[in-house]
């Protein structure tokens, strides 16, 4: 795991590119503290910042083939490269190290682009061709490994995380407001665009190629459709098929075997849920010596799994280790978070998750993790809740004229027991049949009527459906042929809600230089699960089947049969109480009245019927509170934050109101 920048021209290089580029990569020196190269010539900077996992003697960056034209910085690790460093050798082709960094050059000189096709693993790289004048960027296919970029009239700049872009001087940090509603919405953007204006993702499964002046980008890999099945799985279309389960799990436990390669110690994140135990499980087989678990979880007994987690570790005889943290850690850390994370942070859990990889580097480098599990399988609850209102829903929609349908939501769900009228709003009595609606709008941190609400009036117009969901409904439609609902669902999801995921799992791994691995994401495993029909993922409410058949033996009964809990963080409770005042200070004082962008009256009024229990509003006050802070910390050029501590947040009211 490392970090990667550079500067390529449209012409000839600045004079000053080169130390543009060193602070370009000396602001990611968390994603690796142990090395830092630079390369350039006339046209081209390259940078590099190493965390050393393979090849410790050896793998500096940025790395040349053999007569110093072709050049490459690289963040992640090609599992396969061993057999692809055969095939090279064969071909005539040297090594001067054991790295897999060097194969990414050879592969480029002896198949071009499509070299990336041949790639077993999680990277982001970029490749100079010298002689061509020719930049490469490729993204792995899931998205494991972030790539950004940026074009000024005289260059393209990349990097690993867009502060590093921005620390390069040549950029300025504006806020993207078209991309607002989308944010408060989904808490990320599905597209290529970003927050900041102009600064772009390389999409995962993408590659760019930026020559004479010009970007072409294309997608080399998708994840495949029903009809474009390998013909080896499709015969599995049947629900009933007896080699589903051993071949699922013999491609899991490759993939697990793959991400052991390394120098380093490694270890494992352990929830007690079935994706991580089912992975140490495999891991914990693997290995000469007790697997290194890591835990954590909140003082608060209802935040508190810890148990499940040691049940696993007893039963893989594992060293675990465990950290419990409060919200004292939790608000302390929240706006340095933020700063690691570049855009405002979309799920709390991204903290507990920089508690426990700090945890971690105190006993290894390596970590492998559960996620993509449930996007994979159809692990969410929210899978069988969407295909049940979507079928009560066109039978409802046949069966009873419009204009009940209207009195019914407009009339009867209001006036419903608050509890019912809760789970009826978001039920197909209350919503429109369309992918908007039950799949994205449903599950919103901020729906768009609570947007027209808290935004300021000259925003309101924009918390619109294309806005918000135009990208995730364009994903949700993309599949075709015999495609399933639940086809459909996995394949937004992992298009955009999966991306997101593993940028926070990224970042709050490398905010303490430590690098996480992800054996449900083997591009592999990944195509065998989507071949997989539905009855194997989601059974009526059995979520993640094929795994949990897989697991049997391996797993005690009770991780195998718990539901999924998720990750739960009290910060809807902390912010009922002595932590509403921190919030309130944040969003409602003068810099961010001035700001324009929310109904000072709206987002007091949220405030007000949150901490009396009127309302949860815990998700809307966690996205405004980060856009906030992500407005001070890059758009305001302030930095990192620093919140006030409940305690005297309630002392000085307290003083204020006597």
């Amino acid at each position: 795991m490392c970090g990667i920048a550079g500067i390529v021209a449209v012409d000839k290089l600045r004079d000053d590119a080169p130390m543009r580029a060193v602070r370009m990569r000396d602001i990611i020196t968390h994603r690796g503290p142990d090395d830092a190269g630079l390369h350039w010539d006339d046209a081209a900077a390259l940078a590099h910042r190493r965390l050393s996992i393979v090849d410790l003697s050896t793998g500096q960056q940025p790395l040349s083939n053999e007569d110093g034209s072709i050049w490459v910085t690289f963040n992640g690790e090609i599992y396969n490269h061993a057999s692809i460093r055969s095939e090279l050798e064969a071909h005539g082709h040297r090594y001067r190290t054991k790295s897999d960094t060097e194969t990414i050059v050879h592969a480029y000189e002896q198949w071009g682009d499509a070299c990336v096709e041949r790639f077993r693993g999680m990277f982001a790289f970029a490749l100079w061709d010298a002689p061509r004048k020719r930049l490469l960027l490729v993204r792995d296919r899931l998205g494991i490994k972030p790539l950004y970029w940026t074009r000024t009239r005289e260059a393209l700049l990349f990097a690993s995380e867009i502060k590093a872009i921005l620390a390069s001087d040549l950029v300025q940090a504006e806020p993207n407001y078209d991309v607002l509603p989308e944010v408060l919405s989904t808490r990320y953007t599905s597209g290529s665009d970003t927050l900041f204006k102009g600064i772009h993702k390389l999409l995962p499964g993408h590659l760019l190629v930026f020559e004479r002046g010009e970007i072409t980008i294309r997608q080399y890999w998708d994840l495949p459709q029903r009809e474009d099945q390998p013909s080896a799985v499709s015969h599995q279309r049947s629900a009933i098929s007896h080699d589903v389960v051993p071949r699922f799990r013999e491609l899991l436990e490759e993939s697990v075997r793959l991400r052991l390669m390394s120098d380093v110690p490694l270890g494992m994140f352990l929830s007690g849920g079935i994706d991580s135990s089912a992975i140490a499980a495999i891991m914990a087989r693997m290995i000469d010596r007790p697997l290194q678990t890591f835990s954590v979880a909140f003082k608060d007994r209802a935040f508190n799994e810890l148990e499940y987690a040691r049940e696993v570790a007893r039963a893989i005889r594992a060293d675990s280790h465990e950290i419990v943290i409060d919200d004292r850690d939790f608000f302390g850390a929240l706006p340095k978070l933020v700063w690691h994370e570049d855009e405002p942070i979309a799920h709390t859990s991204s903290v507990p998750l920089y508690f426990v990889s700090k945890l971690a580097r105190e006993h290894v480098t390596v970590v492998l993790t559960g996620e993509g599990s449930d996007e994979l399988l159809a692990g969410y609850g929210k899978y069988p809740r969407v295909a049940f209102n979507w079928r009560a829903g066109t039978v409802y929609e046949r069966v009873m004229p419009p204009a009940l349908r209207r009195s019914i939501a407009q009339g009867v769900v209001p006036r419903l027991p608050r509890r019912l009228a809760r789970y009826a709003t978001r039920s197909f009595l209350a919503m429109d049949r369309s992918p908007e609606a039950m799949f994205f709008d449903n599950f919103a941190s901020i729906r768009l009527a609570d947007q027209r609400r808290l935004l300021a009036p000259g925003l309101r117009d924009l918390a619109t459906r294309r806005n918000a969901y135009g990208p995730s409904v364009g994903y949700f439609n993309m599949p075709t042929g015999t495609s399933t609902l639940l086809d459909r669902l996995l394949y937004a999801d992992i298009k955009t809600y999966l991306v997101e995921l593993l940028m926070k799992q990224d970042q709050m791994s490398m905010a303490t230089s430590i690098e996480s691995r992800v054996p449900f994401l083997d591009h592999k495993l990944v195509e065998y699960a989507a071949a997989l029909p539905d009855e194997w993922k989601l059974q009526g409410w059995t979520t993640k089947r094929v795994l949990r058949e897989a697991m049997k033996g391996l797993l005690p009964e009770s991780i195998l049969s718990r539901p999924k809990m998720g990750f739960p963080v009290p910060f809807a409770g902390w912010t009922r109480g002595a932590w509403n005042g921190v919030v309130r200070e944040v969003l409602l004082d003068r810099r961010s009245r001035e700001r324009g962008l929310i109904d000072p009256m709206a987002v007091d009024r949220l405030l007000r019927d949150h901490r009396t229990g009127r309302t949860d509003g815990g998700d809307r006050l966690w996205t405004l509170l980060n856009l906030e802070l992500w407005h001070r910390t890059f758009i305001d050029h302030e930095g990192v934050q620093t919140l006030p501590h409940a305690d005297t947040v309630a002392e000085v009211g307290s003083a204020a109101a006597a």
